[in-house]
């Protein structure tokens, strides 16, 4: 198999390589991965002064009469974790953002950075989406091998005939898993509203939740594309600055209603619109992340 999706996630990498199980993850994915496990299935790393939200459980009390500090064991991931890419193929995707580039292929690169990324620890990456109405799956598996795969896969699979329904997907999951993942759906702002939040409930149950949004391009100007419609818009509407207005206003009021339902759940989110901004989105999302566990 060419790794002809790999090698485009390489050369676009600015450095973030590797999200490392010891010291970068430690402030990033070790403190998402972490909340995923029951009981200690850490390895002990250090000791570090105790902050806000850190577990009772994690002090060490002897070593904090001795320095009169109070200090908490960090541990480091001793175990594999449970990838989940969901991502959106609905023909939405194959619209532009606001950076003029493929929704579909900063989907796909965002995907793929991600699986790239927990790879380099050796991490189990799956992947789910929709082929129509029928659940494309691909198993838990590690390697490279597999994430370009998944790629290739998803690449056939977001087209104009695509008019598939996010939520599907996670039924699917719901309904075949029992074991803890990380989840990360791949989506856009309709896809986002879409998103049933009694679904979300019964994911956040078992899983760590987190969501990157695809920015959508602005629907105005000249030779403007509607993909849903398969049509031109007419330029009476695209040129017209008060429908432009009330388009953009509209557009705003359902990203906040989005922006409050996955806060309400803790759900971290962040929105790319740019292939060379993916691997900094993503250390952000984790951020993000760790704060809403808090």
């Amino acid at each position: 198999m060419k790794m002809n999706f790999i090698s485009r996630i390489q050369s676009n990498l600015k450095g973030n390589r590797i999200i490392h199980t010891k010291r970068l993850s430690s402030g990033l994915l070790d403190g998402s991965y972490r909340s995923i496990y029951k009981g200690r299935s850490m390895n002990f790393d250090e000791l570090r002064e105790y902050v806000a939200g850190d577990e009772i459980k994690d002090i060490d009390w002897k070593a904090s009469a001795r320095s009169q500090k109070l200090l908490v064991r960090q541990y480091t991931a001793e175990r594999k974790h449970n990838i989940m890419l969901i991502i959106d193929t609905n023909k939405r995707m194959l619209a532009d953002t606001n950076k003029n580039e493929s929704k579909k292929d900063v989907a796909l690169m965002s995907s793929g950075t991600l699986a790239y990324m927990v790879n380099g620890n050796g991490d189990y990456v799956s992947a789910t989406f929709l082929q129509g109405s029928l659940i494309r799956h691909f198993p838990f598996k590690t390697g490279l091998f597999n994430i370009e795969n998944i790629l290739a896969n998803y690449n056939k699979e977001a087209s104009v005939s695509n008019d598939s329904d996010l939520n599907k997907s996670f039924e699917y999951i719901i309904n075949h898993y029992r074991r803890h993942m990380i989840i990360f759906i791949i989506t856009d702002l309709k896809g986002m509203q879409s998103i049933s939040e009694t679904i979300l409930k019964k994911l956040l149950i078992m899983h760590d939740v987190l969501l990157i949004n695809i920015g959508d391009a602005d629907m105005s100007g000249k030779n403007v594309y509607d993909v849903e419609s398969k049509k031109y818009l007419s330029e009476f509407f695209t040129q017209d600055k008060r429908l432009k207005e009330i388009a953009d206003q509209r557009r705003l009021d359902i990203y906040h209603e989005c922006i409050d339902k996955f806060k309400k759940l803790g759900i971290a989110m962040v929105t790319v619109d740019s292939i060379k901004d993916i691997d900094g989105k993503i250390l952000e999302l984790l951020k993000k992340h760790k704060g809403e566990k808090k």
